[in-house]
């Protein structure tokens, strides 16, 4: 078997390392990703579901600057996997490639994809595997619209802290997606420092972020932006955990942690903040709920 013959049908990421891109050194990989789905051209394929394999790779620059181990930092793995999950549900499809074409416009949207190979493959069909590959680069495919998920921001005070129940009802009825935000706890040490004071009292928010998390039922703690946009496309409610979040903000966040969590609700640009137990100050800038704790009672 030829070279090119070779590299055509190995995988993507060997095709890659065959094409050569200057300034490209690093390369994002997923293998053997198999979904059930309905697609098809032929009325034999309508009406079922038949499993499909994609592999990808993507290729980006290498950082200009150490990575500090920091997520928010990187092309993450999961804009792979969620390019495939919302072709997939954005409608029914004939052909692999214009799956293929979506899924590639969609990953090279993001700014550090430099060049992306696709490969789809059908696995039901007869004796063998049936697939498409193909390779583009930005501008070659077709523009995709930036998408603004807008969500409902729940900030909720200590006195509603103390009764998951409560708390339960608000996940449920709140809409999706839902970040929850929380009020600083009072218990929590003192610093003579103010610098070490906010850094302790970030903390005490992020342990009580766990400890509500591992009292509600399917509900995260998301501490990135990468975390929080997931959880945010993925229609996941998380609880924020505010420590890396505040202390990376290009601006200066708002030392109170009411006022912080609008601040949250305009970064994020909240369709809608609730207010468990009636807390937050005042703003016109969304449409607030006011929950009472009495309210919030089933």
């Amino acid at each position: 078997m030829g070279d090119d013959t070779q590299t055509a049908f190995s995988h993507p990421e060997d095709r890659a390392m065959a094409m050569p891109m200057d300034n490209v050194h690093d390369r994002l990989s997923l293998r053997d990703h198999v979904v059930e789905v309905e697609i098809g051209a032929f009325q034999a394929e309508r009406d079922m579901t038949q499993r499909v394999a994609f592999d990808i790779v993507v290729e980006v620059a290498a950082p200009e600057a150490d990575l500090e181990d920091d997520v928010d930092r990187i092309l993450s793995y999961d804009r792979l996997t969620w390019a495939i999950e919302h072709e997939l549900a954005a409608e029914r499809l004939n052909l692999l490639e214009t799956l293929a074409e979506r899924i590639a416009d969609r990953i090279l949207a993001e700014p550090q994809a430099k060049r992306v190979f696709v490969r789809i493959q059908k696995l039901d069909k007869g004796n063998g595997k049936l697939g498409v590959e193909i390779v583009r680069v930005p501008g070659q495919g077709g523009a995709i619209a930036t998408e603004v998920v807008q969500p409902v921001v729940a900030f909720v005070s200590n006195a509603a802290l103390s009764n998951v129940a409560r708390l339960t009802k608000v996940v449920q009825t709140a809409g999706s997606p839902l970040v929850i935000v929380l009020d600083l706890p009072k218990d929590r040490p003192q610093a003579a420092s103010a610098n070490s004071q906010r850094q302790i009292d970030l903390l005490a928010v992020e342990q009580a972020a766990w400890q509500l998390s591992a009292q509600l039922e399917d509900v995260s703690v998301a501490a990135t932006r990468t975390e929080i946009d997931w959880a945010m496309k993925t229609g996941q409610p998380c609880i924020c955990a505010p420590a890396k979040l505040v202390n990376d903000a290009t601006d200066t966040p708002p030392e109170g942690f009411a006022e912080l969590a609008l601040w949250f609700a305009q970064e994020w640009q909240a369709k809608q903040v609730i207010d468990v137990g009636g807390t937050l100050p005042a703003t016109d800038t969304f449409p607030v709920e006011i929950v009472t704790l009495d309210q919030s009672e089933g």
